[in-house]
């Protein structure tokens, strides 16, 4: 009886824990200017597109080993080895000089976050499995998207003011944070559902890996909307990160743009924290049908006289779309399967990022950033489109049929 009040105790310790670990594992003084240093280091977009695609395509032959590794051998191994590819990545970054030592540094970054993807998610949501709290999910996700978001916008702005005194500097301050988090991370208690697996082998993560397909086979309605929103976000982060080169090509530089990702981090942060209430009013049919179209429409204003404007509102709905998302994908998966198939989640977008980011940095390279905004925005009104056919028209979708 005493074993298991001091596991229940260990377990909502895990919340707090995960707080902690979420903001030192975001406080991500790079973000906004990674691009920025590899142009300065004298990489094309096209090559930064490439090193990109690199990054995913690392990430995409390694998501679902990763995630099975996750499930079967623990969601906090997983997480710690995660932290250490973090600062190995960056280490490397630091000293590389050329196309292929960024390469190297962005394959290593892909492994880190190949590690931690669904690891994170799948720990704290059987954790309060565990403690009969799940259904407080959504409301915990919010929060610790909310510290995901604080941590974020902190690294921009102090990221953007390092960077204007000197670029190396960042990533000497991103290992340290990242030598934090490692320590951080052992903290962590797992939920016994872990140590329900007696067979840890390779032969068992394959296994566990078809077994998640086969279940997303018979769920069309999670398959489908992984296949839609993970698209969303991806060029949520291509716009993200390509409007960081195309806000100093007209005039704003590291630290005001490092100022500009802040709010529109916040924004996203506020909007995160109350899409529980906001998925209660409205409606998640309602969500996952108007939010995107209205983003599409929204992102034309990106070649508008005030770009950064539009590029905060786009951030307020990525931030209610990926709660709302997660929360919905979690409550319809089960626990023994939850990091993998989260792991595919990831392994779609990286799959979309391929494609996108390097195509995207090959377009604004031959004619221009707007061209490529312009583009980009048609591309994703009419699968915005298609989604609100596609949603009103199916009969298979569990929550159509919500109120």
């Amino acid at each position: 009886m005493e074993k298991d009040i001091r596991y229940t105790t260990q377990l909502k310790k895990n919340i707090n824990r995960e707080f902690v670990y979420t903001f030192l594992s975001n406080f991500n003084l790079i973000s906004t200017v990674w691009m920025l240093y590899l142009a300065y280091k004298g990489m094309s977009l096209t090559q930064i597109g490439i090193l990109e695609g690199i990054f995913h395509i690392t990430s995409f032959l390694m998501e679902v080993p990763t995630g099975a590794i996750a499930d079967i051998f623990g969601r906090k191994t997983s997480r710690t080895l995660g932290r250490i590819m973090w600062v190995v990545s960056n280490i490397t970054m630091l000293y590389g000089n050329n196309f292929y030592n960024f390469a190297i540094a962005m394959s290593l970054m892909a492994l880190s976050y190949n590690l931690e993807s669904g690891a994170g998610q799948a720990l704290i949501y059987d954790s309060l499995k565990e403690i009969k709290r799940k259904n407080e999910y959504m409301k915990i996700a919010g929060k610790i998207e909310l510290i995901t978001q604080i941590g974020m916008i902190s690294g921009y702005v102090l990221g953007g003011y390092i960077a204007k005194i000197k670029y190396e500097l960042v990533f000497i301050y991103v290992i340290i944070l990242g030598l934090i988090a490692i320590i951080q991370s052992l903290t962590f208690k797992e939920p016994k559902i872990k140590e329900e697996h007696q067979i840890k082998s390779l032969k068992a993560v394959f296994k566990n890996a078809y077994e998640s397909l086969k279940y997303l086979k018979n769920r069309k309605d999670v398959l489908y909307l992984i296949f839609f929103i993970e698209g969303m976000f991806v060029v949520g982060t291509t716009l993200f990160f390509y409007l960081q080169n195309y806000f100093l090509s007209i005039g704003f530089n590291q630290f005001e743009i490092g100022i500009i990702m802040a709010i529109s981090g916040l924004f996203s942060a506020t909007m995160s924290y109350f899409s529980h209430r906001i998925e209660k009013r409205i409606g998640l049919k309602v969500i996952l049908m108007v939010l995107p179209l209205i983003y599409s429409l929204l992102s034309f204003g990106l070649v508008s006289k005030a770009p950064y404007i539009f590029n905060i509102l786009m951030s307020g709905i990525v931030g209610i779309l990926f709660i709302v998302y997660n929360d919905f994908v979690n409550k319809n998966i089960p626990s023994e399967k939850r990091a993998t198939i989260l792991s595919m989640c990831s392994m779609v977008y990286s799959f979309y990022m391929i494609i996108i980011f390097p195509l995207f940095g090959k377009f604004a390279d031959l004619f221009s950033f707007k061209s490529s905004f312009k583009t980009l925005s048609i591309v994703i009104l009419i699968f915005s489109i298609i989604n609100v056919a596609v949603n009103l028209k199916s009969k298979k979708f569990k929550y159509i049929s919500k109120k």
